[in-house]
């Protein structure tokens, strides 16, 4: 459920930076201009927070907080005052009415947050999966670790992805890379001296910036105790060394919800097109099933009726990509879309070992693919009913 924050404050410029500080998170935004108001709006919405100005016309703040707190439905009700410098003793001396905590203006962005996130549960704004970023966009990996080895390790085997690795030593680097940019996953060793990774774990679920980031420990396939403690306490998952780059990778995606269609369909001008890679793995196959009717009715809303298969970077086949290939035929066909196959010398020679795909007409281009079905040609496929 959303937090609702009410903003009481005759500053119409306060309540705009008010507004933009709370926009990256999963809250709504009340405002009143004066004590009456802020009453009212209280009284109807009953906010999660309320943020409330000394000096104000009508009804100021210290006679709005103790009509708040006399009221039995809101005197429950967290207020953090805001006050100008001169203000400050006045705060401390209405404290006892029922402050949580005060902000001198002017105050910065991250001030107010920090101190709000101390007193409600400051969720992200997550994009659903239909807006989950993809595969292919840029994201930020601080990786924990004292073995520069292991590092370098991750940042040679996924540097096919346009992700960032930043490898730091310690958890106080750590801590001071997360001060300069937070990261969007966080890759940390559980063998660093004094359990300190287990230390930097809490300090980071403790910063509202750091707060709903994912975490992962890196430990020794034999070390189930260290791995059991990090499931206990919380971290995100847990990945074991030594490390496969294929699970750091199908971990991350997971913890961001990243879209990873665009790895296997793209649209080139009038043609819709699936690419399968090599290696063709069971979770591959698995993902290309999951998005295909959903891509090829997004491409057929746009006008797009040409589709291409491509297959040429396959080394083989197997039945289970032959089922997948006859399922998007059957999607095609469906859809009413002309199709053609690209395939390499040797898939071309296994199809014509198997009684159901010997007929298959394959391109050795993209370009004659292309060509083939602007011309009118589609693949005469025979697919299974």
């Amino acid at each position: 459920m959303r937090n609702k924050i009410l903003t009481v404050d005759d500053s119409k410029t306060v309540r705009i930076i008010v507004r933009k500080a709370f926009k990256p998170f999963d809250c709504d935004i009340l405002e009143a201009a004066n004590g009456v108001e802020g009453l009212a709006v209280a009284g109807k919405e009953t906010p999660d927070l309320i943020l409330l100005d000394i000096t104000m016309p009508v009804m100021d703040g210290v006679e709005m907080l103790t009509k708040l707190k006399a009221d039995p439905a809101l005197k429950s009700i967290p207020v953090i005052m805001l006050t100008a410098e001169g203000g400050r003793d006045n705060v401390l001396k209405i404290a006892k009415i029922g402050v949580r905590d005060y902000i001198v203006k002017p105050f910065k962005e991250d001030v107010l947050i920090e101190k709000a996130g101390r007193i409600i549960d400051l969720k992200p704004l997550t994009d659903g999966p239909a807006k989950a970023r993809s595969i292919l966009d840029p994201i930020d990996v601080l990786i924990i670790e004292d073995k520069p080895a292991i590092v370098q390790q991750i940042q040679e085997g996924l540097k096919h992805t346009p992700w960032k690795f930043r490898g730091v030593n310690t958890t106080g680097e750590a801590i001071d890379s997360c001060h300069r940019q937070v990261p969007d996953v966080i890759l940390v060793s559980l063998s660093l001296p004094e359990e300190s990774a287990f230390t930097l774990f809490r300090l980071l679920r403790a910063n509202i910036k750091t707060k709903y980031t994912p975490i992962f420990g890196m430990v020794v396939k034999t070390d189930t105790t260290a791995q059991q403690q990090a499931q206990t306490v919380g971290f995100t998952g847990v990945i074991t060394k030594p490390i496969e780059m294929t699970d750091i990778e199908g971990k991350v995606v997971k913890a961001l919800n990243l879209d990873t269609s665009l790895r296997y369909f793209t649209s080139e001008q009038e043609f819709f097109i699936m690419r399968l890679p090599e290696p063709c793995s069971t979770l591959v196959l698995s993902e290309v099933a999951t998005y295909l009717k959903v891509k090829v009715a997004e491409a057929v809303d746009r006008g797009i009726n040409r589709a291409i298969i491509d297959i040429h970077e396959l080394r083989g086949l197997n039945m289970n990509v032959i089922k997948l290939l006859f399922q998007a035929m059957q999607t095609y066909k469906e859809l009413a879309m002309q199709f053609a196959l690209v395939g390499n010398h040797q898939i071309i020679s296994e199809c014509k070992g198997f009684e159901d795909t010997r007929n298959w007409t394959f391109y050795e281009t993209m370009e004659q693919a292309k060509a083939s079905l602007a011309a009118g040609v589609s693949a005469a496929v025979a697919v299974p009913a």
